[in-house]
């Protein structure tokens, strides 16, 4: 993969760990390019001359089976820079012809204390005598490969840093790339800019003009079709193309039903008019709840939502001559999860929220300028090109919307007094300056009703489950911790002005075990 003209980058091999998107997140935060590969894309590279260091991830797997995933042992001997990663660390080691052990009785997992043994570039301002890592691993390296130095040891693992500082080759049992790991982003930064030698050049907001000039010799006089939501991701690609091709850029919003209250009128009416899109609204809102009528399960749900939005999408499209492009939203992360990485089979948890990709039987050529971007840059993106704050910072919504959030069936009068309480929960959030400190924070409806006493009247009505996590990503979460007397005044706001609530509850679950949508 290669993005526009970059010439220095990092290169990441994942290996499987759920969070090797975060290490290409800290690389670019700290203005340099990096790219993520499978460990079978590496041995089909053919020039290494922009590639100034690899980063080798974690992973579930073990090099003390016979059969391991593994890099060619070539890219060692180029001179260029490596870091190993827990697994990356073990695997340089199994390579080198250092020894490795699995251990049930001195596993690492959770908060560990580092031990200096010596001093090493990579480890410059990094350790102190309370410094806390975040350790995940079975596998201990118990013998060094040849020229090898132990940097620094924790009490279980007396292997901790290591380094070869001749071939410039380095491993961390911990992993930097997490928060738990107090001041991580020390570790990247002394690897990408004392060993790797390399400067910042990667900005997000210089990118803009390049994908603009792109996306112009791209289309030339053609029109490029686009699926609005109004959420972040397609509202910067709308933008991005507006600006390259102006009316040759028609916008399609498929009303659902199934989105916040006054959503979708007002991100048509900011669209059309203030940035002066060509913009067709189409409501198919009871074309989609006649079909989800009697659905509870959220995988039919779900696919029931993602194929008729195709159907109304391609029915829409045929109305327009000369379509030859389609854009998409596609980020980084989608097309990192789209490669076989592991090699294993994971367990799939549910299908991703959003809608699915548009029908190839379309024809037409695929446009995706955000596809090398993470969400937090696609952010610093919209703010360049005068996104407004509530699109451009609002919080994560799934594709299927209200729909899996309603949990059981779906109805009008549900998705009604669903709409009220999210309304009044949002709005306080903004309100109390809560809001921007949140990752996600929704209303949902429990499929059950329970007993209340409102003016001396019994009532039986319907639960309302508030969710608000704090995230950097949406991989691992933990739920916001709300004043008192803001869960006291949101649980009175809302029982006593949606008809149909008589009981408010707060999730107060992390993810993992549990995950940020109930469905």
């Amino acid at each position: 993969m290669q993005f526009h003209n970059e010439k220095d980058k990092i290169l990441i091999i994942d290996f499987g760990s759920q969070v090797t998107k975060l290490i290409a997140r800290r690389i670019r935060e700290l203005g340099v390019y990096s790219e993520i590969v499978t460990p079978s894309e590496v041995s089909k590279i053919r020039k290494f001359d922009n590639i100034k260091g690899f980063i080798l991830s974690g992973g579930p797997s073990t090099v003390t089976r016979k059969k391991f995933q593994s890099v060619p042992k070539s890219i060692f001997e180029r001179g260029i820079p490596v870091l190993g990663i827990c697994y990356g660390l073990q695997l340089i080691a199994k390579l080198l012809g250092g020894k490795i052990k699995s251990s049930n009785k001195r596993r690492e997992f959770g908060r560990a204390f580092l031990k200096k043994k010596r001093s090493s570039l990579l480890t410059k301002n990094f350790i102190n005598k309370n410094n806390s890592v975040w350790m995940s691993h079975e596998d201990a390296v118990v013998k060094l490969p040849r020229n090898f130095k132990v940097i620094a040891s924790t009490k279980d693992s007396k292997l901790t840093i290591i380094e070869n500082l001749k071939k410039r080759i380095y491993g961390v049992q911990f992993h930097p790339e997490v928060t738990h790991t107090e001041n991580g982003q020390i570790i990247f930064k002394n690897f990408l800019f004392l060993i790797c030698k390399l400067r910042k050049k990667w900005n997000i907001k210089s990118q803009k003009k390049q994908l603009i000039d792109k996306i112009k010799k791209d289309v030339k006089k053609g029109k490029v079709i686009c699926a609005l939501s109004g959420g972040v991701d397609s509202s910067v690609v709308a933008l991005l193309i507006h600006k390259a091709i102006k009316k040759n850029l028609i916008c399609i919003m498929v009303d659902t039903g199934l989105m916040r209250k006054n959503e979708f009128k007002y991100t048509y009416s900011l669209f059309r008019n203030k940035y002066k899109l060509n913009v067709k609204l189409i409501n198919a809102s009871k074309l989609f709840l006649n079909k989800l009528k009697n659905i509870s399960n959220p995988e039919k749900k779900r696919k029931i939502i993602g194929e008729l939005f195709i159907k109304v999408f391609e029915k829409e499209s045929k109305k327009y001559k000369n379509l030859q492009f389609l854009a998409q939203g596609t980020l980084y992360p989608d097309i990192i999860e789209s490669k076989s990485s592991s090699g294993s089979k994971t367990s799939i948890i549910k299908s991703h929220h959003n809608v699915g990709g548009l029908p190839k039987k379309m024809k037409l050529k695929l446009i995706e300028p955000l596809k090398e971007f993470f969400k937090d840059e696609v952010r610093l993106l919209g703010k360049s090109l005068g996104l407004v704050n509530n699109i451009n910072y609002k919080h994560p919504f799934p594709g299927p919307g209200l729909a899996i959030r309603i949990i059981g069936n779906i109805t009008p009068d549900l998705i009604k007094i669903l709409q009220e309480a999210d309304n009044i929960f949002i709005n306080e959030l903004i309100k109390n300056n809560l809001y921007d400190k949140i990752w996600q924070a929704y209303a949902a409806l429990l499929p059950i009703k329970t007993v209340g006493v409102m003016g001396d009247t019994r009532t039986y009505e319907n639960i309302c489950l508030l969710r608000a996590v704090i995230s950097e990503d949406g991989m691992t979460a933990d739920y916001f911790s709300f004043p008192k007397n803001f869960i006291d005044n949101i649980s009175n706001k809302i029982v006593n002005n949606v008809k149909g609530i008589n009981r408010v509850v707060y999730d107060i679950t992390s993810k993992p075990p549990s995950t940020i949508e109930l469905e």
